[in-house]
């Protein structure tokens, strides 16, 4: 017996009401990805939602010789960038990711890059005078003829080796911060620890013959004063 054919006003009320809630639904869906991509290019143009900077995607970029002055970058993603000779003085960059990005001879004067992870980033030669790089990760980063005059670097996460270079010439004050470049690096103190807080110590932390019993630089190895 079909049954289509024993209630064929019932199939059709049924039809209709199934192609009516379809209908519903794709509106519906459409309305929704609508406002969801009106949110998104309003949270774009803030630089993420409530302005932090999450919403600024820069990964793999190629960003070589842009200039990019007293901009915001919070929370942003530069991770693998090319950012070789770029300007981006005087911009905000709190709890941004730099990962593996490429900075060679970028300018970063008056910068700030608190609480940003910046490991295995190449920033040979970077100018970073005044920069705020408090409780940066540096990790397995090259800083090699960096300019750092008047960086902060209090709390930051360098390789011992990198750290040691930079107390070779570093020098000034930061204006923003009022603290020592040497100081921040810890060159000389030997009741700073040696390394800080290692996010890596199996890679990167100091020999053990370094330091003394309580983790500080140990004044018998002759390297606590790097000048």
């Amino acid at each position: 017996m079909n049954s289509d054919r024993d209630h064929p006003q019932e199939s059709k009320k049924w039809g209709k009401l199934v192609s009516a809630t379809l209908a519903a639904a794709v509106i519906a869906f459409s309305s929704d990805m609508s406002a969801l991509a009106d949110l998104n290019k309003y949270e774009a143009e803030l630089r993420g939602e409530f302005g932090i900077g999450s919403a600024a995607q820069y990964g793999s970029a190629d960003l070589k010789k842009a200039v990019h002055v007293n901009e915001n970058f919070r929370r942003a993603n530069f991770t693998a960038a090319d950012m070789r000779e770029s300007d981006f003085s005087g911009s905000t960059f709190n709890g941004a990711y730099l990962e593996k990005a490429v900075a060679y001879k970028a300018n970063f004067t008056g910068a700030d890059f608190s609480d940003t992870l910046m490991d295995r980033m190449v920033l040979n030669e970077a100018n970073l005078t005044n920069a705020i790089l408090v409780r940066t990760v540096l990790t397995r980063s090259d800083l090699g003829g960096a300019i750092i005059e008047g960086a902060d670097f209090s709390d930051a996460v360098l390789d011992l080796p990198q750290k040691q270079a930079l107390c070779k010439y570093a020098s000034g004050t930061n204006p923003i911060t009022g603290v020592s470049t040497r100081v921040s690096l810890g060159c000389g103190n030997k009741r700073r620890n040696a390394y800080g807080t290692p996010s890596s110590p199996l890679l990167s932390a100091p020999p053990q013959k370094l330091l003394d019993r309580d983790g500080f630089c140990d004044d018998a190895t002759g390297l606590c004063d790097a000048k």
